[in-house]
């Protein structure tokens, strides 16, 4: 279904016509992406529409709670009805809050298609142009938050524009976090990288690099991206 009226799923349905940033191809690739399966407590930062949130609990084991923070109201109303129209209303929470002042117990697994701002770029919409906008919650509040949140054992992971990434990588260590993969997104063969599935643990590690192509020069989705995404797009 369209933007207006939606994005309907294998297992659930995601309304967002009230939500600033909207279903796309970034929160779906972390959603499908991330490395949820052992863990018991997942922290959704910035959950908008409750999109990643969702994915995760598709892909999570029973016994996981996931939380997401979100700071604009109507994307927490709206993404509150999603979750409860979904399989998984006992054990997503959506939370009213800036993750800057949030406070809970550890977590095993924080994820965050953060805002950006891409210069050049204008928004008509205001709280569209917060959402995608770094001042709301940039490189080192989001460093901050992760460090002060997650479990020792954890993992945080992240979909970001290059350039973002990259800036993540270089001041990650003064918050003991750590690359662990970075693998570059590819929207067509052929073309430079725009956006990073980042991966950052606690403690020294090697960081593995690769990439993934959406979509191969003749414009079909590639084997690797189906394989991802497959259990979510309803045409896969």
């Amino acid at each position: 279904m369209g933007r207006s009226r939606g994005f309907t799923f294998k297992q659930f349905h995601i309304n967002h016509d009230r939500c600033a940033m909207k279903v796309g191809t970034d929160g779906i690739l972390l959603g499908a992406w991330a490395p949820v399966e052992q863990a018991r407590r997942v922290l959704d930062i910035g959950s908008g529409s409750g999109l990643i949130a969702l994915m995760l609990a598709q892909r999570s084991r029973s016994d996981c709670q996931i939380d997401g923070v979100e700071l604009d109201s109507d994307a927490v109303i709206q993404a509150r009805e999603n979750v409860a129209a979904s399989p998984w209303a006992d054990r997503v929470a959506i939370i009213e809050s800036a993750v800057q002042g949030y406070q809970a117990d550890p977590y095993d697994l924080i994820v965050s298609n953060p805002p950006y701002f891409v210069a050049g770029q204008s928004f008509s919409d205001p709280a569209r142009a917060m959402a995608r906008h770094t001042g709301a919650l940039d490189s080192h509040a989001l460093l901050a938050a992760c460090d002060r949140l997650l479990a020792p054992n954890g993992e945080v992971a992240l979909v970001l524009p290059t350039a973002m990434a990259d800036e993540i990588l270089c001041i990650s260590a003064d918050y003991d976090l750590h690359g662990i993969c970075y693998t570059a997104v590819i929207t067509r063969e052929g073309k430079e990288a725009n956006r990073v599935l980042l991966r950052l643990g606690r403690g020294l590690n090697r960081c593995e690099r690769g990439d993934i192509v959406i979509h191969s020069a003749d414009g079909a989705y590639s084997d690797r991206y189906i394989q991802l995404t497959s259990p979510f797009y309803l045409k896969m």
